[in-house]
């Protein structure tokens, strides 16, 4: 138990005293709040150039969590980075000489780093919401509405998925360069592009941003959005099986392979 808290207290002291993983939480939070900030207010003074239909599904807790497209590859960024510097340094050959138990060593690292990014999800998600919905004048929702606090909280639990999901993705890798290469054009083009291709798009659902992100909506199919088959939970269930399965794969690389 005491070298359990002891790997935790080190894995903690690296990430805190790393510039590059703490300016990527700062920046996840200020670009999703910024962003999302900027289109509710656009949206409240263009709502009647919407269409009917994007009228009849308007969700104002959904549109306030708009900036995440951005927001998530700092996540996705910090995510990597917190495990391939190890690598990209040579530090990995130092950290599991002093921790040989790699389980222990993997999932302190996951469970600090992701501690951190569920508390700056957290942040992130009801600043976005309160400064959205303060910008939406008329079209506002409040916290105290129908499934408004689950949409709030799930948006806060989708980032840190994120987060999980690329140091998982980036220890089967091994190299923070590799990692940032595939996941942040998968989450900010490809996974975009197919969801709007048709019968591609029904594979994409099923993608962990575009199934995970079903927990942030209020309004089933939210702005004219297309139908899912699955609810908000059921979403963010199939966003958790793609992060088990990086993370089971990570832990498998690094069990089996040198530093």
């Amino acid at each position: 138990m005491a070298a359990a808290t002891a790997v935790l207290q080190s894995e903690w002291t690296k990430i805190r005293t790393v510039s590059s993983t703490v300016w990527t939480l700062a920046s996840a939070l200020l670009v999703t709040v910024a962003m999302s900030a900027a289109l509710c207010a656009l949206l409240n003074s263009t709502f009647d150039d919407l269409n009917q239909a994007e009228q009849l599904t308007f969700d104002p807790t959904f549109v306030s969590f708009s900036g995440m497209i951005l927001g998530q590859l700092a996540m996705v960024v910090f995510g990597v980075l917190v495990v391939g510097t190890e690598y990209s340094s040579g530090m990995i050959r130092t950290s599991l000489a002093a921790v040989p138990q790699r389980a222990t060593f993997l999932f302190s690292k996951i469970a600090v780093a992701g501690g951190l990014a569920l508390l700056v999800g957290l942040v992130t998600s009801f600043l976005s919401f309160f400064l959205g919905q303060a910008l939406l004048g008329e079209h506002r929702a409040s916290i105290g509405d129908d499934n408004v606090l689950r949409a709030v909280i799930g948006a806060g639990l989708y980032m840190c998925l994120i987060a999980l999901f690329s140091m998982g993705v980036a220890a089967m890798l091994r190299s923070s360069m590799l990692s940032l290469g595939i996941l942040v054009p998968f989450f900010f083009l490809i996974s975009q592009i197919l969801s709007a291709v048709p019968k591609a798009k029904e594979v994409a659902k099923y993608f962990p941003d575009q199934a995970g992100a079903k927990i942030m909506q209020v309004v089933p199919d939210a702005m004219n959005t297309e139908e899912a088959p699955y609810g908000p939970w059921g979403g963010l269930g199939i966003m958790l099986i793609w992060v088990v399965a990086a993370l089971l794969g990570g832990y498998l690389v690094m069990k089996k392979r040198d530093a």
